[in-house]
């Protein structure tokens, strides 16, 4: 009786090996980029899974007896019954300074046909941010050469900060003048051999490009190529017409090229164009793979997705690689609704937002800044002292000159202190605009406000004013050069360069009239 007992139990056992293995499973059905799995019992969340032909796909739905995968690429060779493997490894991205200056997928795999990727060291996509101790106060800037946001929305190595708005309304530009201007601040310190000067440190740029079209996409690039910032920045593209994996995931591959240059000491500034795009995609993954629809359709960890994003973006310590990355989030509102589901998610979870108002963009103030929503969590804490001796009361006067602007078009007679406020306000709009992809250095926006302040445009036609500051920010290139350098130094204005500033802007009034 024992053996015929023996010979059951060896029996089972021999069943029990030949069973499936744990990292191969068969397709049981795949459609708009979804495939279900069964038998890959050993499954990871995020895990890489192999189908045949090459094609990579992440396991986002881990259920009882299937798994669920995003496929990442071309679904359509794919069939019921085709085998899929895991890979053991989380999806990854090539990393590293070999990304500079190209165009990348949501793989990091180049698509603007250069040659392959210079780059051996590879990130995960997903990673858990840097906790409360490893951080350090933001105190150093991030200039925009926007002297709008410099002046009065100052944004900081390590900060996030929304830039939000109707479409059409000049938020990609913002991100883009940006990048410019920190390629630029990168050439005014760089050696001839290549190196930069002691003690400074570069900014390096990604610029996510999330359901966009190929056409606007391009438009960017070239506008960064003609500008020279091309070489100093990486753009991950994930278009319109790419299946939403790759939408979802191009983001966070972002991030991962961004923390590489946060955990080795450098500083790095990340774009994602936009988030709007970015949560449409999530939610278009989450309901075919049947999570539960909540506000909006939106799955309930929505919220999750973009704080788990934008976490990662802070500026560490000597002990955690002594680097920073800095992001501006990009939303998309509908007719100025910052109420709606994802913008106010977002809100929350930077740290402070440049609004951009649609009728002072068709009122031909651009950049279109609205000074009452606009708002720098950070603050003057990462200004350049310079510029938060001249540009300390700036916001306070045009919120105040806006509401008296409000009450002053009805046509009351009005008090001498009023008109003078409606005066410096009117004066103090056209010395903020500035046509795109044309950043001002931060010791020539210093100069400029500062002759603001001191009155110096008080007399002329409120018409002729971009024209006066246009003449005067040249005259101060061409003719006042160490001028600027003393500004640049970073320290606040003393009385000597104080006087100087009095004798340049003077003469320079003289050659105006």
């Amino acid at each position: 009786m024992s053996s015929v007992l023996e010979q059951i139990q060896q029996e089972i056992a021999k069943l029990e090996t030949k069973t499936v293995k744990t990292n191969v499973g068969k397709i049981t059905s795949v459609f708009d980029g979804v495939a279900k799995l069964d038998g890959l019992s050993g499954c990871m969340y995020n895990e890489m899974i192999e189908f045949p032909g090459g094609v990579y796909g992440i396991a986002l739905n881990l259920e009882e007896d299937e798994v669920g995968v995003v496929v990442l690429g071309d679904y359509s060779n794919l069939k019921e019954g085709d085998e899929a493997k895991s890979t053991g490894r989380l999806l990854s991205v090539p990393v590293g300074k070999g990304l500079l200056g190209r165009v990348v997928d949501a793989l990091g795999q180049p698509i603007d046909g250069k040659g392959p990727i210079e780059s051996d060291i590879l990130y995960p996509v997903e990673k858990i941010a840097p906790g409360i101790i490893p951080r350090k106060s933001v105190d150093q800037p991030v200039q925009t050469g926007i002297m709008a946001i410099d002046a009065m929305i100052p944004i900081g190595r390590g900060q996030r900060e929304l830039i939000i708005g109707d479409r059409s309304t000049g938020k990609t530009t913002i991100a883009i003048d940006t990048i410019i201007n920190q390629a630029n601040i990168n050439n005014q310190h760089k050696k001839e051999d290549g190196t930069f000067e002691d003690g400074f440190r570069p900014m390096y740029s990604i610029y996510v490009a999330v359901g966009q079209k190929q056409s606007n996409i391009a438009r960017t690039i070239k506008a960064m190529e003609e500008a020279g910032a091309l070489e100093y920045c990486t753009i991950v593209a994930a278009p319109a017409a790419d299946n939403p994996a790759n939408q979802y995931i191009a983001p966070f591959a972002g991030a991962a090229m961004g923390e590489y240059y946060m955990e080795n000491g450098m500083d790095a500034l990340i774009v994602y164009d936009d988030l709007t795009k970015h949560a449409a995609s999530y939610r278009q993954i989450s309901l075919i793979l049947k999570r539960p629809a909540g506000r909006e359709a939106y799955p309930g960890d929505v919220f999750y997705l973009h704080s788990r994003l934008l976490e990662r973006s802070a500026r560490v310590n000597e002990n955690n690689g002594n680097g920073s990355l800095t992001a501006l989030p990009i939303i998309e509102t509908q007719a100025g609704d910052v109420a709606a589901y994802i913008p106010t998610n977002v809100i929350s979870i930077t740290d402070g937002q440049v609004f951009l108002e649609t009728d002072l963009f068709n009122q031909g103030i651009r950049p279109a800044v609205s000074v009452g929503l606009s708002v720098s969590r950070v603050g003057s804490a990462a200004q350049v002292k310079a510029m938060k001796q001249v540009a300390g009361k700036l916001k306070g006067e045009l919120a105040q000159y806006r509401e008296l602007a409000a009450f002053a078009q009805f046509g009351s007679d009005l008090d001498a202190q009023t008109k003078s406020i409606l005066e410096k306000g009117d004066r103090l709009v056209e010395l903020f605009k500035q046509p795109p992809l044309s950043p001002k250095k931060a010791e020539e926006q210093i100069a400029l406000i500062w002759a603001m302040q001191a009155g110096y445009f008080k007399d002329i036609d409120v018409k002729k004013v971009t024209a006066a500051v246009q003449s005067l920010h040249e005259f101060f290139i061409t003719a006042k050069g160490d001028l600027l350098v003393e500004l640049r130094s970073g320290g606040k204005i003393s009385d000597a360069t104080d006087e100087k500033l009095k004798a340049a802007v003077e003469e320079w009034k003289r050659s105006f009239k």
